[in-house]
């Protein structure tokens, strides 16, 4: 996709709700594996890690690969094993093969959010797509929970609603470009040469292993908090699940508040402050001893989580408009969310889950210190959707306190010299006329 788009954002946003889908069933994804399969809870949420690690491979597999592929072919690869795994492994009782279908349905998730997030990366406002997504995945992760207890055990449910919904999305392909990522052709460069080297590349490093344990610690609570309010607070599924579809509506206020207030109020605010809270909603959840310290634990900070998420997304797509950092990124922060279930599991056993709670709390504090740094580091302004400066062979990061500037046109003075001798032949050395000038060329639309 061009970094100055224009094409429609739907298709994105449709996309988005079906490669993030499964990190949201993830819970009762889990909670389903222990109860029909064979499976202790550490063994099930084993299997929940499998299949986000699967997904976080694909996008640290395609990020430098979408301008070449093109975005339509590899979101119909991306839905199409999502359709076939989560499908196989709703179907089958087989602990294999479920375990192989979670596998191939990862990498069709994961597939899909990275053209997502590719896409929109190239769009005028990253935070309005990003923030329209995760409305739209919110909300059907809030109808799957509210039905899915009505329906009937077993672990197939969750997984067909995922395989279901990629889908039900496949259509939308239709309106994504054929090549994404691509810059159009400018007397700078050719539609056919790659994009530039990667710039801000250590605060995007910085963000993108700070994503990778802020999704690491949210997933390790969420991977778990249906065991914690079916087994320490005694409520049945039905009643959690009620609990977690109130939370998700939560988080649809707290989306449309990050949309509505968008980029006014920075980033540094609501991602560092942000993390803060969410560090002592994760306490009050995971020391959850009935209905009541469980519900609001666990509505909060459903509140909160997307509303922090998304301004992360949006900052990690505004650091390079051909959305290699957005996948990058938005693929690190998938890893973490893969190791979160089994890390969950693992310090609940060893712990207990109030203990848990305090040592994820207390990444989550570590944490708000760089995130916000990034932030504050890289908010000097939209970035320039067109050739960037260059010097000593990298772009030209700006400072937090310094407008973008967009080049200007310059017109060359004609200079002349006057020599003794005659004139020389006027077809071999003219005046500097405009087409000859090395005028600058005029500075690319916003």
């Amino acid at each position: 996709m061009s970094a100055r788009s224009t094409a429609p954002s739907w298709p994105l946003v449709a996309l988005f709700t079906a490669g993030y889908l499964a990190p949201y069933l993830l819970p009762t994804t889990v909670g389903r594996l222990d109860a029909a399969l064979p499976l202790s809870a550490t063994q099930a949420g084993a299997v929940g890690s499998l299949l986000l690690l699967s997904s976080a491979a694909a996008g640290f597999a395609l990020a430098s690969r979408i301008h070449r592929l093109g975005a339509r072919r590899l979101a119909r690869a991306g839905l199409l094993l999502a359709v076939l795994g989560y499908g196989t492994a709703a179907l089958s009782t087989s602990v294999p093969t479920v375990i192989a279908g979670a596998l191939v349905g990862g990498l069709g998730s994961g597939t899909a959010t990275t053209v997502a997030a590719a896409g929109t990366a190239a769009r005028r406002d990253p935070h309005r797509t990003t923030t329209l997504g995760l409305l739209s995945v919110s909300a059907l992760a809030a109808a799957v929970y509210l039905t899915v207890p009505h329906l009937g055990p077993g672990h197939g449910l969750p997984l067909a609603a995922v395989a279901l919904t990629a889908a039900l999305v496949w259509p939308a392909t239709a309106h994504l470009p054929t090549r994404s990522g691509e810059v159009p052709a400018t007397a700078h460069r050719p539609a056919s040469t790659p994009p530039p080297p990667l710039p801000y590349r250590r605060p995007g490093l910085v963000l993108a292993a700070a994503m990778l344990c802020w999704s690491l610690a949210q997933n390790s609570l969420w991977g778990v908090s249906s065991h914690i309010g079916t087994r320490q607070a005694g409520l049945g599924e039905a009643t959690v699940g009620v609990v977690f579809a109130v939370a998700l509506g939560a988080g649809l206020l707290g989306v449309l508040c990050a949309g509505a207030l968008g980029p006014r109020i920075g980033r540094a605010l609501p991602v560092g402050a942000g993390t803060v809270l969410i560090a002592v909603c994760i306490v009050v959840s995971a020391g959850a001893d009935g209905l009541t310290s469980f519900a609001v634990g666990e509505i909060a900070w459903n509140a909160l989580y997307p509303v922090v998420l998304s301004y992360l997304i949006s900052l990690a797509a505004s650091l390079d408009p051909h959305g290699r950092w957005a996948v990058l990124a938005g693929s690190a922060s998938s890893l973490g969310t893969a190791c979160g279930p089994l890390a969950g599991s693992l310090l609940s056993a060893a712990a207990g889950y109030p203990a848990m709670g305090w040592v994820l709390a207390t990444v989550l504090l570590l944490l708000a210190v760089p995130l916000a740094a990034v932030a504050v580091r890289t908010t000097g302004g939209p970035v320039v959707r067109g050739p960037e400066p260059v010097l000593r062979g990298g772009p030209v990061e700006q400072s937090a306190h310094q407008p973008v500037q967009q080049p200007v046109p310059v017109e060359q003075p004609v200079v002349e010299i006057t020599v003794d001798q005659p004139h020389p032949a006027r077809q071999e050395f003219d005046t500097a006329g405009p087409q000859n000038s090395g005028t600058s060329p005029s500075a690319p639309a916003p």
